[in-house]
């Protein structure tokens, strides 16, 4: 189970949407869905937690706490609506493209994928590529 959680005043349009291409996603992994919590906040709060949970004095776009077993993906994942608008501007990219982007980023760490390597960042950018296809498809 999909859940989506405000700490801003930001909100997701389609929730439904993204919770079945998010599920869609695990399942393309060979995984299964537990019980997944996204919570949308702004710097201040995300970088409290950054601080406080990784001792990192940094801003950051996304944090996810990974409490997954086995093939069952469940955790955390909290998403600065900050960071990702700014990052849209960085790359020049549509913000809900931006948004997707971190949104699968934190699931594909739950079933595995790792970006402390160049070679790891690379892998998980192809499948960040990959799985924001299933959007379009779908859809």
């Amino acid at each position: 189970m999909i859940s989506f959680n405000y700490e801003t005043d930001f909100k997701l349009e389609n929730e439904d949407l993204i919770s079945n291409w998010i599920e869609q996603v695990v399942i393309s992994e060979n995984k299964s869905l537990g019980e997944v919590n996204y919570i949308f906040c702004d710097d201040e709060y995300l970088h409290k937690i950054n601080v406080e949970y990784l001792d990192h004095d940094t801003l950051t776009d996304i944090i996810s706490f990974d409490y997954s077993e086995g093939n069952l993906v469940q955790g955390d994942i909290f998403v600065s609506i900050e960071r990702v608008a700014d990052n849209a501007n960085d790359f020049n990219t549509e913000f809900t493209e931006e948004l997707r982007r971190v949104l699968v980023h934190g699931i594909l760490h739950y079933c595995g994928y790792k970006d402390k390597s160049v070679s790891e960042e690379a892998i998980m950018r192809a499948k960040e590529d990959e799985k924001l296809l299933m959007f379009h498809v779908k859809h």
